[in-house]
C-alpha cells in the first residue's frame, strides 16, 4: 500500500465493496520455496469477514495447504499514466494513478462436498452481471460432465482480518491541477485512463 495517507483514507466497507464488485484478484502465499501466487475469482460474504473461491487440485498453493495459512489477496482495480504535461503548473513530474485493495487474513481449505454449491454462486453472481443474458447454471452439463470438471478443482476459505486501499487520484495536488489531468486522461484511448479520469471528477464533485 502507498504510504501517504493522502491516498489511504477510503473506508474499509467501500474498499471491500470495491474487492466484492471486481470479484477477481491475486492470492499469495508463503511457500517452502518462496512467495507462491495464484489468479483467482472469489466472492466476499455479505458481511466482509470471509471470501470463497478454488484453485486448481495441482497448484501448488492448494497442495501445501493447511487451516489457518497466512495469505494476502490482491485486487486491483483501473490504472493510468499521467503526464506532468497535463497538470498545467511547472515542476511536476510523472506518475502513476490507480486503485488497489489489499485483503489480508488467512486460508483454508473446506470440504470438497462444498464446492458444486460453491461453482454455483460463483457462477450466479457473474451471469447475472450479464442480464439480459439467460443466466448459464450447472444443470445445463450432460450427466457426469460436472463431476468430472470438479475433480480438477478444491474450494477454500479466505477469512478476511484486515482491508488495505490505495485509491491514488492526485489528491495530494490542487483541485485545478487534477482536474487538468482529469481532462487529459478523459481524451485517451484506453479504458484505463478514463476509468480513473471519472473517479478523479467524482473526487472533485
Amino acid at each position: 500500500m502507498h504510504p501517504n495517507p493522502a491516498f489511504r483514507s477510503t473506508a474499509r466497507e467501500d474498499n471491500l465493496g470495491f474487492a466484492r464488485a471486481r470479484g477477481f484478484g491475486i492470492l499469495s502465499v508463503n511457500g517452502a520455496d518462496g512467495p507462491l501466487a495464484a489468479h483467482v475469482p472469489f466472492l466476499i460474504s455479505a458481511d466482509g469477514s470471509f471470501a470463497e473461491l478454488h484453485l486448481a487440485r495441482s497448484n501448488p498453493i492448494a497442495r501445501g495447504c493447511v487451516a489457518g495459512l497466512p495469505a494476502l489477496m490482491v485486487v486491483s482495480g483501473p490504472d493510468a499514466y499521467v503526464s506532468p504535461d497535463w497538470y498545467g503548473s511547472d515542476d511536476q513530474v510523472p506518475t502513476w494513478n490507480y486503485i488497489a485493495v489489499h485483503l489480508r487474513g488467512v486460508l483454508s481449505p473446506l470440504p470438497e462436498a462444498a464446492l458444486h454449491a460453491h461453482v454455483d454462486a460463483l457462477s450466479a453472481a457473474h451471469e447475472t452481471r450479464l442480464l439480459p443474458k439467460v443466466p448459464w447454471v450447472s444443470d445445463k452439463m450432460s450427466e457426469g460432465a460436472m463431476p468430472r470438471m470438479l475433480r480438477m478443482i478444491l474450494p477454500f476459505r479466505f477469512d478476511i482480518a484486515t482491508v488495505d486501499g490505495t485509491w491514488k487520484l492526485n489528491q495530494n495536488k490542487t483541485p485545478e491541477v487534477r482536474a487538468s489531468a482529469a481532462d487529459h486522461l478523459a481524451q485517451q484511448p484506453d479504458d484505463g485512463s478514463r476509468a480513473i479520469a471519472a473517479l478523479m471528477r467524482r473526487d472533485l464533485g
